[in-house]
This record gives C-alpha cells, structure tokens and sequence, in this order.
C-alpha cells in the first residue's frame, strides 16, 4: 500500500442507509461488536431526512441553506422544470470534509462510492451510477468512474455493476455487496485517506413492508453481514471506521396525493401529450414536489399562497404546513426551497400523482424512471401485482433491450397504498432516527447532530 503521512488516520465510513438505534443486538453481531467496543449514539438529522440533502450536510457541516440541496430533486424555477437525482457535485455549495483535510494536511486522498452527487467532484477516486442514454431511446447499465481507467479495473475485477439491483423491483443486496467488494480492492490498491462507502441495502425491504415486518430481520443481518466484512478488513489494517445512517423509515399506512388535492382545488396544470396527462409545471399555479414525506410546493403568486395553505393545513395526513419563517427555523430556507413545505402525518407519505384516471397516467408512471417523474415513487420497488407473470413479461422485455430493440419496461404498479414505510420527517423516537457508530472510544454525547458529522470525522483523521 501506499500509505499516507503518519500525522493522519486512514478513517472509513460507511453510510447503511435506514439503519437505526433500535437494530443494534442479536441480528447485528458485527455493527454491534463495533458499538459496543467504540462508541455510539443516536443521530439527529435534517429535514428533509433524505438522502441528498443528508449526505451533503455531512459532507460540509451546514444545513440546506447553505449548501443548497433542499431535496433528492426539486424545481428548477429559471427552467420551470421539476428534477430528481441530479450528479454533479457543483450543486453542493461549500467546502467538502475531505477537501478541508487536503487544507491542513495535503497528503491526504479520498475514495467517494456511490455517495451521491459524485461526477466532477473532487475526490481522487469515486464510482456512482449512470447509465448511457442512446440516441435510438435504448438505456444501457453502467457506472461513472473517475479517473476513468479506475472505474474499467474494477468492472474487469468484479464484474458489470449488478445495476437492476440498485434500484427498481429487483433491488436487494447484490448491489451493497458489489459496493463493498470495490471498496475493499480501493483501499488495497490506493489506500485512500479517506474512504466513504455507501451501502444501501436496507432502503429496499423497509420501504417495501415497513420496519414491523419480520420479513426484513433477514435483511438486517445480510447488511450486517457485508459490513462485518468491511469493518474487519478496514480494522486489520489499522484503519478507523465511522458507521452512520441518513435517516430512519418507519412504518406508514397509506399515501396523501398531493398533487391531486391541489388539481382538484383549480391549482395544478396539466398538458395533454397524446392521450397521456403530464403535469405543466410552468402554467401550474400551486404544485408539490413530493419526496417521501416532504413536499415541496411551489405557488406561483401572493394572492394564491394563502390559499394553497389553507388547502393543505386541512388535508387529512398532512401534519404541518412550513412556510419561510418555519423553514427558517428547520435551516431549509433556501431559493429553491418550495414556498411551502408540507410535512406528512407519521403514518403517511406523499406520492407525485396528479392525473385523476389511471387510463391518462403519463407513459413513465409504470416504469422505473427517476429522472422523468417529476416526484419521488417508492412504487418502483413493487411489481404490478394484477399483471399476469410479471416476470415472464420483464424478461421478455429484456430480451428486446438485449436485441436492441426499444422497449417500454411497464411493469410497476399505480397503487402507492402497497408502500408500507417512508422516511422525511424527523422520527418521533430517537431509536427509529439514524445511528452513529465509530471504532473508537470517544466521548459522543446522547446525540450526534448532522452537522457534527464532518467534524468527527475530521476529528477521526487528526486525533
């Protein structure tokens, strides 16, 4: 290995999207065996408790306000046009914990997986997802790596990135593994100083069944399992590890359309685009961009804000209503922030859905699309349960891809009751929120907030 300047520690941190408090024991022998011989707390996150906007605080230690991811999308009002799953890092203003560790000591290196907003940032090794968009509508799987020589070696050593497993009905642990497995031949091949793992396993089942379900024990100890791997490699070799989690889901009952409340009331637009509704955006005068149980909803005057308010603050499931001064105090007032901030009840979330009649659905509502629909949609983790074989019908459709023939994946249901858990808003109990977990043995606190994350692992690097 290459090895850095002794004046600092090699630290990893691995980010197990939805872990919590309350999941450390029996099924978590190895994040426990961690806890218990370092230290750990609770984390208190942000609102939104998403993941952009989660991870981009604690990559620069401020809130939204100040490094201006309000959301896993948002609208873009200069574009009139609502956008999800941006990459590139110049979104997140401020200084990043790795670039500060460059300023005081500038041997340092950083490894970002699949944390996001990683195309152009400038860590000296990252990979993050992205798939090739041809010119004939085809989409290829792929990753983007840079440098680019960095992202080629690793698909030769493990293989293409089992991408239908990040995302979608077949989501599960291939891709956490495939993750991990990268991280481990980063840190054998360039010993980066820092290396930031995004393992996020957990988010799949939780959101599919809900955190009461004994079906997801299973996927609790499978994470656990990929992180025992890590946590005992990264250790055997004198590095330090930090675990934490964006935010924690909890179990939800039912959706609140929002879009479809603000249609109903005369204030969303629609475009009729061959026999198919999307939403209009532009000539809408109040519409939500909706993000698990956040909503932000842009009105387009003064005159309409006192109405829209009041539209929503007697919405069954929608528990407050934020306007400027309440995203003050939530350090979400920010320019792209929604003029209003809707906030769901605990037992719900929002959907995107603003057409009134399935048969008007926009051709994307039934495929895994995170790009065009203009909203977050956990029902892209369902298949459509009244298809007939539906996985007879996924193959024969990849089979057309792999033939290269264009192809529409219409495979995902309408029905957001299905969804049995979400995250957002801020957990009622501190054992449902995230978890902070770290190799050593540090006094903590009861609470590590957000915005102490990059210092503690600065703290970590230079102790």
């Amino acid at each position: 290995m290459s090895g850095t300047t002794t004046s600092v520690h090699r630290t990893a941190v691995l980010n197990v999207v939805g872990l919590t408090p309350a999941m450390l024991g029996p099924d978590t022998p190895h994040l426990t065996a961690l806890a218990e011989g370092g230290a750990h707390a609770p984390l208190t996150t942000i609102l939104p408790a998403v993941t952009c906007p989660v991870q981009s605080t604690f990559l620069t230690g401020t809130l939204p306000r100040d490094h201006g991811i309000v959301g896993n999308g948002w609208y873009f009002r200069d574009l009139a046009q609502v956008m999800f799953w941006r990459q590139a890092n110049q979104l997140v203003k401020g200084e990043k914990v790795w670039e500060t560790a460059r300023r005081r000591d500038p041997s340092v290196t950083c490894a970002k997986m699949f944390w996001w907003f990683n195309m152009y940032s400038s860590a000296d090794w990252s990979v993050t997802p992205r798939p090739i968009y041809r010119a004939d509508g085809l989409k290829l799987f792929d990753i983007y790596a840079n440098p680019p020589a960095f992202g080629s070696r690793l698909k030769a050593e493990l293989g293409e990135f089992p991408f239908l497993t990040f995302w979608g009905p077949g989501a599960g642990i291939d891709c956490s593994r495939w993750i991990a497995d990268a991280s481990l031949l980063v840190h054998r091949w360039h010993d980066p100083t820092l290396l930031l793992v995004y393992l996020p396993h957990l988010d799949y089942n939780l959101q599919r069944f809900g955190v009461s379900d004994p079906r997801v024990r299973e996927d609790v100890r499978l994470i656990d399992e990929v992180c025992g791997r890590l946590i005992a490699a990264f250790r055997a070799d004198g590095r330090r590890v930090i675990v934490l989690s964006e935010y924690g889901i909890t179990d939800v009952t039912g959706p609140v359309h929002v879009n479809r409340l603000l249609r109903e009331a005369g204030f969303l637009a629609v475009r009729d685009e061959a026999g198919h509704e999307t939403l209009d955006a532009g000539a809408s005068r109040a519409f939500a961009v909706a993000d698990h149980q956040v909503a932000h909803v842009y009105v387009s005057s003064d005159a309409t804000l006192g109405p829209v308010r009041r539209l929503l603050e007697q919405a069954d499931g929608i528990e407050a209503v934020l306007d400027r001064e309440g995203q003050r105090a939530a350090g979400l007032d920010h320019p792209d922030t929604g003029d209003l901030v809707a906030i769901s009840r605990a037992d719900r979330w929002f959907t995107y859905y603003y057409w009134l009649d399935d048969a008007l659905a926009p051709d994307f509502a039934r495929t895994v699309d995170i790009h065009r629909k203009p909203g977050y949609d956990p029902a892209e983790l369902f298949l459509d349960p009244s298809l007939r074989l539906p996985k007879v019908r996924v193959a024969a459709t990849l089979l057309k891809k792999k033939l290269g023939f264009r192809y529409l994946m219409e495979v995902i249901p309408l029905d957001a009751s299905i969804v049995r858990g979400s995250h957002g808003r801020l957990t009622d109990r501190p054992d449902d929120g995230p978890v902070f977990i770290t190799s050593e043995r540090r006094p903590l606190g009861q609470t590590v907030d957000a915005v102490q994350v990059r210092d503690e692992i600065l703290a970590h690097m230079f102790d």
